[in-house]
């Protein structure tokens, strides 16, 4: 059962069925708008370094893979764990405390899918990178798997039933997969530039860190949506302060003024490895 629930969410990156291509078209157009808006302001200047898009397709394709071969795999066996040793009513009463490792599993796994290509990178230059260089170089590997998932997302909003018509009936809550996309990306890329920065200054498994639990901390607000303490609304509202401010942090470090040197050689650094409103869980 496990196997197969692993191998269909990762068919159903690549497969929409009955959603129409001018649809399937416009989610596509929507999700690049969206990683475009928040990498324009850091200009990572792509045309220079043409290997950064290679850094944002690896990135996606293997996040998605960790994902589902290895997040999946331990929210579910944790998931049993609590099952099999708490009733359902102590597991709903401890949810806040009993769901932070899930978040923390996905915050862990997929900020670790994205520092590889950063660590190649960083490698293949002599394990010595202008920090700037590597805040750029994650944030290209954020955006990848931002982009990559939200053209996910918003197809499966489309498979769901969304047409244009729901705009005219309630266009809050028609908008509002879209809006958390957009925001969701913001942190994709945000948290992921600060551990390319990290891994440049020589305080790689640090920043790793910081991403994932920064990551966990925005997949944490479904827990009290889940107990009816949230809104789906709040929980958007909550996404969208923690992806600006985040990238505020980030903006701040691409474009301040100062002679940051890259940090000397050190060990390689290993990484050791999306239930939402709409679709907040990134």
């Amino acid at each position: 059962m496990l196997w197969d629930s692993m191998i269909n969410f990762f068919k159903s990156w690549f497969n929409y069925p009955g959603v129409g291509w001018g649809y399937m078209l416009g989610g596509i157009v929507l999700a690049i708008i969206f990683g475009g808006i928040w990498l324009l302001g850091l200009q990572p200047k792509v045309n220079k370094k043409p290997g950064l898009w290679a850094v944002a397709v690896v990135s996606a394709f293997l996040t998605l893979l960790a994902i589902t071969f290895v997040q999946i795999p331990l929210q579910y066996y944790y998931g049993q764990l609590l099952e099999s040793n708490i009733s359902q009513r102590a597991l709903l009463d401890w949810l806040l405390l009993a769901g932070i490792p899930t978040v923390l599993i996905s915050g862990l796994v997929q900020e670790g899918a994205k520092m590889i290509p950063m660590v190649f990178w960083w490698q293949r230059s002599g394990r010595k990178i202008e920090p700037r260089e590597g805040l750029l170089i994650g944030a290209m590997a954020g955006a990848g798997f931002g982009v990559f998932e939200a053209v996910w997302v918003h197809n499966q909003v489309f498979m769901a039933g969304w047409t244009w018509d729901v705009i005219s009936i309630d266009w809050v809550n028609a908008l509002i997969p879209f809006w958390d996309r957009l925001w969701v990306i913001a942190i994709h890329i945000s948290v992921a530039a600060l551990a390319g920065y990290g891994l440049a200054k020589g305080k790689g498994w640090q920043f790793y860190l910081l991403a994932s639990v920064l990551h966990g901390v925005v997949n944490y607000f479904v827990l009290p949506f889940q107990k009816g303490l949230l809104t789906s609304n709040q929980v958007e509202i909550y996404t969208a302060v923690i992806g600006i401010l985040v990238m505020l942090a980030v903006l701040w470090l691409r474009w301040r003024k100062d002679n940051e040197e890259p940090a000397m050689p050190v060990e390689e650094v290993a990484p050791t490895g999306l239930d939402t409103p709409a679709a907040t869980d990134v």
